[in-house]
């Protein structure tokens, strides 16, 4: 029950994205819905092994370089999802970063 609650609250988020980040649009609450899902799944499953992989670059830039993976993850989630898109690399990275806060809000609750 927590992660469909947590998907939605994800979902409703990326639904909010195009009102402060320009370059992201959204034609509906299916393809938030399904771009919830897919890049949760992505975050579950692809972004522990990119962490792994990049981890010298990680300890580099002292953990930066896991915001670029996770704008990249974003905006490949904006390239797969029909009625779901991204113009930016820049829109990628910020639309991620306030999904993290809007992930670990809700994991507070």
């Amino acid at each position: 029950m927590k992660t469909i609650l947590r998907v939605i609250i994800v979902a409703l988020a990326i639904m909010a994205l195009p009102h402060f980040v320009a370059g992201i649009s959204v034609d509906g609450i299916y393809p938030a819905l399904i771009a919830a899902v897919i890049f949760g799944l992505l975050n579950l499953v692809v972004k522990p092994i990119i962490n792994i992989v990049t981890l010298p670059i990680n300890v580099i830039t002292l953990g930066l370089f896991g915001l670029i993976v996770n704008g990249l993850l974003f905006w490949f989630v904006g390239s797969f999802v029909a009625g779901f898109g991204i113009a930016t690399f820049t829109a990628a990275l910020v639309g991620s970063l306030i999904l993290a806060a809007v992930n670990w809000i809700a994991h507070l609750f």
